[in-house]
């Protein structure tokens, strides 16, 4: 066993021991401390949880290598990603806090009616498991690589012991487990970016060092055979760059296993603060993730720069054994690099592997090495864990109780609950085998499908009265329908060939048209049928006034 091996060991286990024993003190028995913790999570720690849950393997795996290849079209995961939580912060998290539900179908289903429940939550689980199977790939390459196992061995052991400390504890559990899964992620991730700083530019500050070594950068990528890291919409057509990131922003602030989180809190002010938080905990590593890229980019290039294949680095063998790195048989030396299979460069580097690879890229110890392994499982598995939780709860609270069994005791709901966890995680070990991309670009179509389906109806639901079932349900209809048909028609998945994308606009990218699409319906439906009752008018009313204020309103309406 390598040194890498023993110290990715001594994290691993250290930290998944820490997030089993706090899921065995935090089980729970009743569906409430199962569903949203209780509603007595502090604002600090449901803000540490929050962006444990949200910065998952696609922002610690997979985000800075798709900006080391993207280079500054990378910016929309930064942009999309983060200025998504403005948006749930302003306009979702207080309001939905204040109603004061389990769940976003059981949010709609009051709002709208039951049968528009029933769409949420099949909606609500279609997103999540598009979602969880990044996740599920984002573990499956850590435990490949660090502790010789085969993709299809790592992500099964990832899914079961994210399944058993999210059975165990349910959101209690799993929050409390987040705020531990973000400690050492964090520190995973900064450690060797404040290291690599200070090795390259003599300052140990990322963020304010990483442009002293862009004209290289530019230098290099160009000699390589790629485009220049600073070029802006090199990789991507203008369009699709802003659609891509209106599609993240709104994706975030309609996710189901995001907005779950504000329901735990004590009061709407602790919602409020609670993503003020989350905003400045994901702002750590979100200022970080453009300083890795390029340091860890300009290191590899380095390293490889007309090196004679028999004389490659360790690190490309050590990745190699993963299927994830691989040289062209035809090469001596190596004076092309790519990250795409099909462009017959000398060689080919998977995005997903950067952010892992970086301490190995870099020369930096073998405790570093183990230290940001722990770190990538830490993200894979809060978000999973989240995510199998709006599984459950869409199956066992909205599916299960409200249409099947009305009738059904506590004990029975968390029975079908877990259960719904169980086939949820088999689906998602065969997702994450098979991926239909990067980890990263899977989990930007889950935000698109959350961008097409729940944000319009949500933002509707809160601040227009006149929105009714019949013109949410066929809004979703038509934005879930919109937008799945076209990532299927431009992406292999279903056994369906990949055709080009219409005017540029990419899978990513398109569930912003998507919500558009989602909204004309809803408004055009909406006003051409009966509205709403009185009195969920004024329960929309009462979201956004104190009852003084209501009143003052009805009054001069």
């Amino acid at each position: 066993m390598s040194e890498i091996q023993i110290w990715t060991l001594v994290f691993v286990g250290l930290s998944f021991a820490t997030y089993l024993t706090i899921a065995w003190r935090s089980r729970v028995k009743e569906t409430k401390g199962f569903y949203v913790a209780g509603q007595g999570i502090p604002a600090v720690a449901n803000g540490a949880a929050v962006a444990a849950d949200w910065m998952s393997a696609a922002s610690f795996i997979s985000m800075a290598g798709l900006i080391a290849f993207l280079g500054s079209d990378g910016s929309v995961y930064l942009m999309g990603w983060t200025g998504g939580y403005v948006l749930l912060a302003l306009l979702l998290a207080p309001y939905l806090r204040k109603w004061g539900k389990f769940t976003v179908p059981e949010f709609v289903g009051d709002r709208y009616s039951e049968y528009v429940r029933l769409i949420a939550a099949i909606a609500a689980i279609i997103v999540s498991f598009t979602y969880v199977v990044g996740q599920m790939r984002g573990g499956g390459i850590v435990f490949s690589r660090f502790l010789n196992l085969s993709i299809e061995g790592g992500v099964a052991v990832a899914a079961g012991i994210i399944f058993l400390y999210a059975v165990l504890g349910g959101m209690k559990g799993i929050t409390w487990t987040q705020v531990a899964q973000y400690t050492v992620m964090i520190v995973a991730y900064l450690i060797p970016a404040w290291t690599i700083a200070q090795k390259m530019t003599g300052f140990p500050v990322p963020q304010v060092t990483f442009g002293q070594i862009l004209g290289e950068l530019d230098a290099l990528s160009q000699q390589f055979g790629l485009e220049q890291y600073t070029e802006a919409f090199a990789a991507r057509p203008q369009l699709d760059v802003f659609l891509v990131t209106m599609s993240l922003m709104i994706g975030t602030a309609g996710l189901p296993h995001v907005i779950i989180r504000f329901y735990t809190t004590k009061s709407v002010r602790g919602a409020r603060f609670s993503a003020f938080w989350a905003l400045v905990f994901i702002g750590l590593l979100y200022t970080t993730a453009p300083a890795v890229g390029a340091f860890t980019k300009l290191n590899l290039m380095q390293s490889v720069d007309g090196v004679a294949v028999a004389s490659l680095p360790a690190w490309v063998n050590n990745w190699a054994a993963t299927g994830l790195v691989s040289v062209s048989d035809t090469a001596e030396t190596i004076t092309t690099l790519s990250n795409d299979p099909a462009s017959g460069a000398d060689l080919i580097v998977n995005n997903d592997i950067l952010v892992l690879a970086t301490p190995e890229i870099a020369g930096l110890p073998a405790p570093i090495v183990g230290l940001v392994a722990a770190g990538g499982l830490a993200a894979a598995m809060s978000t999973a864990a989240g995510l199998l939780l709006v599984i459950s709860s869409s199956v066992s609270h909205d599916l299960y109780f409200r249409v099947v069994k009305r009738e059904a005791s506590e004990s029975q709901r968390l029975l079908v609950g877990r259960i719904a966890m169980g086939a949820a995680v088999l689906v998602a070990i065969y997702g994450g085998i098979n991926p239909p991309a990067y980890v990263a670009q899977v989990v930007a179509f889950a935000f698109g499908l959350a961008a097409s389906t729940f944000f319009p109806i949500l933002v509707m639901g809160i601040f227009w009265k006149r929105a009714n079932a019949v013109g949410a349900a066929s809004g979703m209809i038509a934005g879930l329908a919109f937008t799945a048909t076209y990532m299927i028609y431009t992406l292999e998945v279903f056994g369906t060939s990949a055709h080009d994308h219409i005017l540029g606009i990419s899978p990513e990218g398109i569930g912003a048209v998507g919500a558009v699409v989602n909204a004309i319906v809803t408004i055009v439906v909406s006003k051409l049928t009966s509205p709403p009752t009185e009195h969920v008018q004024e329960m929309v009313e009462g979201l956004r006034y104190p009852a003084a204020k209501r009143k003052e309103t009805s009054a001069t309406e």
